[in-house]
């Protein structure tokens, strides 16, 4: 940003979130720039302005869900209906939980927190996951959904198809995505194809990005 302070910040996090998916070895997004900043917080969403818990309209990680939906699969709709998202749409996003972890300090939905202390199996300092094949994860601990956190693939689909794993995460909306019937048919297709799963997910980030 002191570089190029003509960049606004809204771009550049926007931006970050396309390099942070090519780097790790997913697709390449057709990004579009040229957002201009708001000048303070109060052009923000507020926490429950959009009907949600406190997190300005994104899903929740398990009910009670503050959309007042009664399970999963139709909070997920709730959520990216609204935004012009279909079942595709839905399910191709969710496979971005093939990167990053969740933290006991954070969200609180594991047990697993800060530090290699806190780590589970995958998640620990010598966890050789990065796409690149390089030794590093950055800050060690919590608990990922797959076994290669820093590595973008369709290996969050093939976790779920294979059985549970006490040492990855597995939340009632990532079940939601094969036990749903119309959910299932593209999850099924993105465990066997990754290209689909690309295909679909490059769309997707990019209308999200755009909204």
């Amino acid at each position: 940003k002191a570089k190029f302070p003509g960049v606004s910040w809204a771009d550049l996090i926007q931006m970050a979130s396309a390099c942070a998916i090519e780097v790790t070895g997913g697709p390449k997004i057709p990004m579009r720039y040229g957002r201009v900043d708001v000048k303070d917080g109060s052009a923000c969403p507020a926490p429950q302005s959009r009907g949600t818990d406190d997190n300005a309209g994104l899903p929740s990680a398990m009910a009670p869900y503050g959309c007042g939906a009664k399970d999963a699969p139709t909070h997920l709709r709730n959520i990216f209906y609204r935004m012009g998202f279909d079942d595709e749409g839905i399910v191709a996003l969710s496979g971005a939980h093939t990167l990053g972890r969740a933290f006991k300090e954070r969200s609180g939905v594991v047990e697993q927190g800060y530090g290699d202390g806190k780590a589970s199996k995958y998640t620990g300092s010598g966890c050789p996951v990065r796409h690149d094949k390089q030794a590093g994860v950055g800050m060690p601990g919590g608990m990922s959904w797959t076994k290669n956190w820093l590595t973008f693939d369709n290996s969050y689909f093939q976790a779920l198809k294979g059985g549970k794993d006490a040492d990855l995460l597995r939340l009632p909306t990532d079940e939601a995505l094969y036990q749903d019937p119309k959910f299932k048919a593209h999850f099924d297709r993105f465990a066997d194809s990754q290209e689909a799963f690309f295909d679909a997910y490059s769309r997707a980030h990019k209308k999200l990005s755009e909204l």
